[in-house]
């Protein structure tokens, strides 16, 4: 990619609201063919997760980048993750995980949403997507994230597919971002388009993901967060990024090299 293509794909994401990001090339040079707001138009931004902590582990320093610019941010809980400790009834982990997601929530400045699914038995059906739709489409998002249906949980796999539902209801108006979380052996064939500097606002979403007392989170953030930042970070070319899929309407992607 040359130095010109890089800069027009860094000022389309710094139009969309978030600046600091880095593209990967591509043999287009083009990620961000969607509409783009205006530069100075607060968004409306929306990233579901299939349980308390997916959003902030995933990609809570880019949402920490997006509140911190001034944008609103929600995170759409799925369920309550009720089902993580068969020590706790459902309600006892439940009450647990929504007093952890909202001290998270809190950190990151983003407002808490629960969809009212139940972990480990969510379902994808008619009534379900039209539920998620009508409930994503009430908070009039610009930008939705939400987990890469290509996983080893249920749970993630449901998330991703009924925030792509809602993206196909809602005639594609929104840009619709795949995040991922714990690649390797739950995310999986995940090759990213987009990548996000999250070196400033590490911190902070540490303080988010440590948020969720009830999930080991030091481990859990050592052992698959800790190096897979990083590991983002070389690709992108910084110390520490975020990395997406950024799902286009076909049209554009119906190119190939050469052709």
């Amino acid at each position: 990619m040359s130095n010109k293509s890089a800069r027009r794909n860094f000022l389309k994401m710094s139009a969309m609201g978030l600046a600091g990001a880095t593209i990967a090339p591509a043999a287009k040079g083009e990620y961000l063919n969607a509409p783009t707001p205006a530069a100075d138009k607060k968004l409306n931004i929306v990233c579901l997760g299939a349980h308390p902590g997916d959003p902030e582990f995933g990609c809570g320093g880019t949402m920490a980048k997006y509140s911190d610019a001034g944008h609103n941010v929600t995170f759409l809980y799925v369920t309550r993750g009720e089902a993580s400790d068969p020590n706790k009834t459902y309600s006892e982990m439940a009450a647990l995980r929504t007093k952890e997601a909202e001290a998270a929530c809190k950190i990151l400045n983003a407002k808490p949403l629960f969809a009212g699914q139940i972990d480990g038995n969510t379902v994808l059906s008619k009534e379900k997507n039209e539920d998620a739709a009508k409930l994503i489409a009430s908070l009039n998002p610009d930008i939705v994230f939400t987990q890469w249906p290509v996983d080893g949980h249920p749970d993630h796999q449901v998330t991703g597919l009924l925030a792509l539902t809602a993206w196909i209801k809602a005639n594609r108006k929104f840009n619709l971002y795949f995040y991922e979380v714990n690649t390797g052996s739950e995310t999986m064939a995940f090759t990213p388009t987009d990548y996000v500097d999250i070196t400033t606002v590490h911190e902070r979403k540490k303080d988010a993901m440590f948020a969720h007392k009830t999930q080991d989170p030091v481990n859990t953030y050592n052992d698959f967060f800790k190096p897979l930042e990083g590991f983002r970070g070389l690709e992108a070319g910084v110390k520490i990024a975020e990395s997406f899929i950024h799902f286009k309407a076909s049209g554009e992607r119906a190119t190939m090299v050469g052709l």
